[in-house]
């Protein structure tokens, strides 16, 4: 998308596209929270929800129960659908499901095989599984596939996963959401490429706030998203200054996405992580609330 059809997109300077991801919680009470973490963010008027899909479908029950919650509020919601480990006849109950309550988008992934796992199910790649929800459900589903500006961290080669991804494209994705980064530089490449591959649907940069230094670490270290050595050593020289950490990383992710947008992203998805105040100055930062790194 060119700076001017992105600037077309916005309203008050700021995109269309705006979804959050949260994970399904464990207990009651994380429940609890995640229903006022919705209830805050909905504030926001995002387009959806998405809700993620543990490894091998180890999460199925907590996530169908956390969708139909977001589903039951009268919000959209895209629950993850992971292939790995699932088979044909599973899918299509989970679709059936979904279709029941009125779910009409997806976000389909290969997913990774739980420990001690070697059946990878149906289907091997998540191409497999867009394809075969394509032939099942024809245009039904809106779907979304995952992206890696930064490669895959188990891609033979940032050209063998681009090739991946213009597979699942052509697969029959309407859309795909990246993992995290933090170099606007890697994504607007990723993107130019995939365009030049014959790829036009939406590219959604995926976006992570920083609330926590040590975590933020052990996230990236295990998928491969790179934290530029500038931004560790800030972080790491804040200590245990937790608030000071969190005014920095909104400071720094909202300078981010501003960059992605005015280089023309159609809109930007955040991994929550089941908390809300960091998105909520964010997103208020860009519509012009004030200053990124203040308190509310």
């Amino acid at each position: 998308m060119t700076t001017h059809a992105a600037e077309q997109h916005r309203s008050n300077g700021f995109p269309i596209d705006l979804s959050f991801e949260f994970f399904p919680p464990n207990t009651d009470a994380g429940a609890e929270k995640l229903r006022d973490v919705r209830a805050r963010l909905a504030a926001l008027s995002p387009d959806f929800f998405s809700v993620t899909y543990g490894a091998g479908g180890a999460t199925r029950d907590k996530t169908l129960a956390t969708v139909t919650a977001i589903a039951d509020e009268g919000r959209a919601v895209a629950p993850h659908v992971s292939c790995i480990g699932a088979t044909r006849e599973s899918i299509a109950e989970l679709l059936a499901l979904y279709r029941e309550r009125g779910i009409r988008r997806l976000v389909a992934l290969r997913g990774d095989l739980p420990s001690g796992m070697v059946d990878t199910g149906d289907f091997r790649y998540a191409s497999d599984l867009v394809e075969w929800i394509r032939r099942q459900t024809g245009d039904e589903f809106r779907i979304a596939v995952a992206a890696y500006p930064e490669v895959h961290p188990q891609a033979r080669s940032a050209e063998a996963d681009l090739r991946a991804f213009v597979t699942k494209m052509r697969a029959g994705a309407d859309l795909a959401i990246t993992q995290y980064f933090f170099n606007a530089d890697a994504y607007f490449r990723f993107r130019d490429e995939a365009g030049r591959a014959g790829v036009d649907a939406p590219i959604v940069p995926g976006i992570m706030p920083i609330n926590n230094y040590v975590q933020l670490a052990r996230f990236s270290d295990a998928c491969g998203a790179e934290i530029p050595r500038w931004i560790r050593s800030r972080l790491a020289g804040y200590g245990d200054d937790i608030e000071s950490i969190r005014s920095f990383g909104v400071e720094v992710v909202t300078d981010l996405c501003r960059r992605l947008l005015d280089g023309g992203a159609p809109g930007l998805h955040l991994y929550t992580l089941n908390q809300a105040e960091a998105s909520e100055r964010i997103i208020g930062a860009l519509r012009g609330g004030g200053r990124a790194g203040a308190r509310r």
